[in-house]
C-alpha cells in the first residue's frame, strides 16, 4: 500500500505513531476490539480469532486463539470485547448462544477461561462494565439480556426486553448502574442492573430494528443510536422523556456507531450492507460527512477508535478479509466535492442565489445591478473556528425580489380555482374554460380551448329563426337552400351564364339527392364528385353588382326582419372557388330548370331580395362530417400539449388531459402524463390549493397519481370527555359511553365536517359555528372563551 502521512500523538507519557495501513486476514471479520494501551487489536469472526500488534508501519500477528484439532462453534464469534481494566481479559459472543471469556495470562496454549451457555439463540453483543472488572453483560437473539459475574459460573441477573431479539447492549460511562439496550422492534430501553424485573425507561427510537448504540464519552446522558431506517439519532437521556437532539440521514442501514474521542459532535458509522465506506459525521451538519474512509471493498463489520483520547486513528475490520488503520488526516472530505453555488426561484418569483463567501467578499464593493429593485440580502452563518472543513462548504445567500406585479402568479391561482374539469358536457367545459382564460387576459389559452371545442364538438343545428330563409311550408325544413350540389357543375363560375345554360341542355342524366341526410352526389358515370363526402348547406358570394342585392329562393315569402346567422369566412373550409361577380336575377330565374331544383319546387319559388349586409353564409348543418376519424386531430392536439408543457404551463396540459379524457390520453405515454400530473399537483400544494389538488388526483387515470390521496387517511380521534382514543368506528366512546363529537350549537353528533376552536377545543358543525360567531364572539359551549373563526 502507498505510504501516507505519519502522525505522532503524545498521550500522558505514551506516544502513538502510525500511518494509514492495512493487512490481509485469513477470513472475513465480524468484530474488532482494541486493548487498553492501544498497542494490540483482536479480530474475531466465524473462522478467525487472532490478536495483532499495531506497529508503526504494519500489523503483526501475535496470537491465534483458534486452537484444537476439531472446530468448535464456540469459536464462531459474532462479537468480541477487550476489557479496558484488565489487558488479559477478553469476551466473545458465539453464534451458538455461548458467551466465552478468555484469559491471555494463562500459560497453556488454550486461553479459554469460562463458558456461559444460558442463552438459547445467537448472542449478538457482549459488553464489560467500564469500572467493575468482573461484570459482563450480554444480549441475545432470544430477547434476553444476562449479567454475569466472572467469579461465578452462572448469571446473576436476567433482563427480559419483551421483544424478539436484542441487538446491542452498552453500559453507561457516567452512570454506574445504568445500561442501554436496543431491539429489533425499534425500541431502546434503559435498565438498572439492580432491578431486573422492569426497565427504567423505554421509547421508540427508529422505524425498524435498532442495530447499535453508543454512550457519549463526555456528555452525560447523550446516547447515539443507529438503525435500519438509515438514520443515526442522538438522544438526551437526562430529561424526563428522551429528547432527540440530532439526526443524521445516511444512505444505508447503520451497523456500528462510535463517538470520536476529544470531538464532542463527531461520530463514526459504518453500514450493514450496500455501502462499504466509513463516515465521520458532525451531528450539527448532518447532510454531508466531515470525513470518509474508502479503503474497504466489502461491508465494514467493525470499527473502533484506537485510543479513548486520540481522535486521529480509527481501526476497522471488513468482510473483504482486511484490517485497516485509518489516519484521519488522510480521509477524503466530501465537503470539497459539494457545490457551494445554488440558484432557485421562489413561489412568487423571488430569486435566491448562493455562492462562496470568498467570491461574495471579493465583490463586496461592486455596484448593484441597475435592474435590481433593491440590494440583495446576505445571510451569513457564524463559523465555529474549531469546526473542521467549515470554510470549504460555507456559502453566502443573496435574495432578489421581483418587481411588483412582474412575477405575480395570481393568474395561476385564479385559473386553478375557476376552471371546470368535469361534470359538464365537453362543449360547456371548453366554453367555460375559454371564458375564464379570456377574463384573465390569457388570450392564447382561450383560443386553444375554443379550437378544442371546434375540433371535438359538433356545432349542431342553428335555431329556426336563423334559418328562415331556407324554410319551406311543408315543415320546419321544407326546402333547404342548397342541400346537396354537384361541385363539378358549380365550379369554377358559380353564377356564370355558361354554367347555368349548360345545366339546361346537358344530355347527361345527373342524379341529385335532396334528402338532408345524403352526402354523396353521383352521375351516370358513377363518379364521386369533389367535396361530396361532406354535407355543406351554404351559399357563398360577395355582394357586389348593380343592385347590391342577393336573391334567395323562398317558397312563400321573405323574412327580412329576422336576423341571419353570419359566420366569418375563416370559420369553415372553402368548398369551391369564390367568384367576384354574383349571379344576377336573370340567372336565378333559370333556377327552375337547374338539376338542383325540381319542377314543382320551381313553380312556387320566388325571388326575395336580402339586405346587402348579409354577405357570408347560412348554416343548417355541421361544418364538417362527424364521421371524420377520431384521431384526425390527435397529432395536432398532442403537439399542443407538449408545447404548453415545455413552456412551463403544466396547468394547461393537465387540464386538457382531464377534459378530453380518452380522446387524447392514448396518444401520450404514461410516464409523461404522470410527470405532468405530479408537477401540477406539486404547484397546487405549494399554493395551498388543497381542494383543487385533490380534485386533480381524483380525476387522474394514472395509478401512481390516483393513489396519492389514499395514503395517510387514518384519523385518530380521542374522546372529548375521557380523553382516551376512540377504538370503535362509531360515534360513542367505548369507555365513558358518551358521544365524542357533539356540536356546541345544536347539541347533535357531528358526522361530517367538524370545526373547533384551538383555544378551548369546543366546536361543531361548520355552518352552525360560522352563524354563531357572526353574532357573538363567545364560545357557544358557555366556557367563556373568546373564539375566532378565520
Amino acid at each position: 500500500m502507498e505510504k501516507m502521512s505519519r502522525v505522532t500523538t503524545a498521550l500522558g507519557g505514551s506516544v502513538l505513531t502510525g500511518r494509514t495501513m492495512h493487512c490481509h486476514l485469513d477470513a472475513p471479520a465480524n468484530a474488532i476490539s482494541v486493548c487498553r494501551d492501544a498497542a494490540q487489536v483482536v479480530v474475531a469472526g466465524r473462522s478467525i480469532f487472532k490478536i495483532y500488534a499495531i506497529e508503526e508501519e504494519q500489523f503483526v500477528e501475535k496470537l491465534n486463539l483458534r486452537v484444537g484439532r476439531k472446530p468448535s462453534l464456540n469459536l464462531s464469534c459474532a462479537d468480541v470485547v477487550w476489557h479496558q481494566m484488565d489487558e488479559n481479559l477478553l469476551a466473545t459472543a458465539a453464534t451458538n448462544g455461548v458467551v466465552v471469556t478468555w484469559n491471555l495470562g494463562r500459560p497453556s496454549r488454550n486461553k479459554q477461561d469460562q463458558l456461559f451457555t444460558e442463552h438459547k439463540r445467537t448472542v449478538n453483543k457482549v459488553c464489560f462494565h467500564p469500572t467493575e472488572a468482573h461484570v459482563l453483560l450480554s444480549g441475545s437473539q432470544d430477547g434476553f439480556m444476562k449479567c454475569f459475574d466472572l467469579r461465578r459460573k452462572d448469571s446473576v441477573s436476567t433482563f427480559s426486553g419483551q421483544s424478539e431479539s436484542v441487538r446491542d447492549v452498552q453500559f453507561s460511562i457516567r452512570d454506574y448502574f445504568t445500561f442501554a439496550s436496543t431491539f429489533e422492534n425499534g425500541n431502546v430501553q434503559l435498565w438498572d442492573i439492580r432491578r431486573p424485573d422492569r426497565c427504567e425507561r423505554m421509547f421508540t427510537a427508529h422505524n425498524g430494528p435498532v442495530f447499535c448504540c453508543d454512550w457519549h464519552p463526555e456528555d452525560r446522558g447523550w446516547l447515539a443510536t443507529g438503525g435500519r431506517d438509515k438514520m443515526v439519532k442522538v438522544w438526551d437521556m437526562t430529561t424526563h422523556r428522551a429528547k432527540e437532539m440530532h439526526c443524521v440521514q445516511t444512505i444505508a442501514s447503520v451497523a456500528r456507531v462510535k463517538w470520536r474521542p476529544e470531538c464532542r459532535h463527531h461520530l463514526a458509522t459504518c453500514s450493514m450492507m450496500v455501502d462499504h465506506n466509513i463516515y465521520v459525521w458532525d451531528v450539527r451538519r448532518p447532510f454531508v460527512p466531515a470525513a470518509m474512509f474508502e479503503e474497504h471493498r466489502d461491508v465494514t463489520t467493525g470499527i473502533a477508535w484506537r485510543h479513548p483520547h486520540d481522535p486521529s486513528f480509527l481501526l476497522s475490520g471488513s468482510k473483504d478479509s482486511s484490517l485497516c488503520q485509518h489516519l484521519f488526516r488522510d480521509a477524503s472530505q466530501p465537503v470539497e466535492r459539494a457545490n457551494p453555488e445554488g440558484l432557485c426561484y421562489g413561489l412568487f418569483g423571488d430569486l435566491a442565489f448562493a455562492a462562496k463567501e470568498s467570491l461574495v467578499a471579493a465583490e463586496s464593493g461592486r455596484k448593484p445591478y441597475t435592474g435590481d429593485r433593491r440590494h440583495p440580502i446576505f445571510f451569513k452563518r457564524k463559523l465555529d473556528p474549531a469546526e473542521p472543513f467549515a470554510g470549504l462548504a460555507s456559502s453566502a445567500l443573496s435574495v432578489f425580489e421581483t418587481e411588483p406585479g412582474g412575477g405575480a402568479m395570481r393568474w395561476f391561482v385564479d385559473t386553478a380555482e375557476r376552471y371546470a374539469l368535469a361534470g359538464r358536457p365537453l362543449a360547456e367545459l371548453c366554453d367555460h374554460n375559454a371564458k375564464v382564460a379570456r377574463e384573465l387576459g390569457r388570450n392564447q389559452v382561450a383560443q386553444t380551448w375554443t379550437m378544442l371545442r371546434t375540433i371535438y364538438c359538433s356545432p349542431g343545428l342553428l335555431p329556426t329563426a336563423n334559418l328562415s330563409h331556407s324554410m319551406g311550408k311543408g315543415g320546419s325544413c321544407g326546402l333547404q337552400l342548397m342541400n346537396s350540389f354537384n361541385l363539378k357543375d358549380m365550379a369554377p363560375g358559380l353564377g356564370s351564364e355558361t354554367r347555368l345554360d349548360r345545366s339546361k341542355g346537358d344530355a347527361r342524366s345527373d342524379t341529385v339527392l335532396l334528402d338532408s341526410s345524403a352526402t354523396l352526389i353521383t352521375n351516370e358515370d358513377n363518379e364521386e364528385t369533389e367535396g361530396s363526402d361532406v354535407p355543406a348547406d351554404y351559399l357563398l358570394g360577395d355582394v357586389e353588382g348593380e343592385d347590391d342585392e342577393l336573391y334567395l329562393l323562398d317558397p312563400e315569402h321573405t323574412h327580412p326582419e329576422e336576423p341571419e346567422c353570419v359566420l366569418l369566412q375563416e370559420a369553415f373550409p372553402l368548398r369551391h372557388e369564390i367568384v367576384d361577380t354574383p349571379p344576377g336575377p336573370e340567372h336565378l330565374q333559370d333556377k327552375a330548370d337547374s338539376p338542383h331544383v325540381s319542377g314543382s319546387e320551381a313553380d312556387v319559388a320566388s325571388l326575395a331580395p336580402v339586405d346587402s349586409s348579409f354577405s357570408l353564409l347560412s348554416v343548417s348543418h355541421a361544418l364538417y362530417d362527424s364521421r371524420l376519424p377520431p384521431d384526425f386531430f390527435s397529432v395536432l392536439v398532442r403537439d399542443m400539449l407538449h408545447f404548453y408543457a415545455e413552456q412551463g404551463d403544466v396547468q394547461m396540459a393537465v387540464s386538457v388531459l382531464i377534459v378530453l379524457g380518452e380522446r387524447v390520453r392514448k396518444d401520450i405515454d404514461e410516464q409523461t402524463q404522470e410527470h405532468w400530473y405530479t408537477s401540477y399537483i406539486d404547484l397546487l400544494q405549494r399554493f395551498r390549493l388543497w381542494n383543487v389538488s385533490n380534485e386533480v388526483v381524483k380525476l387522474s387515470t394514472s395509478r401512481a397519481v390516483s393513489c396519492l390521496n389514499q395514503a395517510s387517511t387514518t384519523l385518530h380521534v380521542n374522546c372529548s370527555h375521557c380523553k382516551r382514543p376512540m377504538s370503535s368506528r362509531g360515534w360513542v366512546c367505548d369507555r365513558c359511553h358518551r358521544c365524542a363529537s357533539m356540536c356546541a350549537v345544536c347539541h347533535h353528533v357531528v358526522k361530517g365536517l367538524f370545526v373547533w376552536c384551538q383555544g378551548c377545543s369546543h366546536g361543531g358543525h361548520l355552518q352552525h359555528i360560522m352563524k354563531w360567531l357572526e353574532g357573538s364572539s363567545h364560545c357557544p359551549a358557555g366556557c367563556g372563551h373568546l373564539c375566532e373563526y378565520s
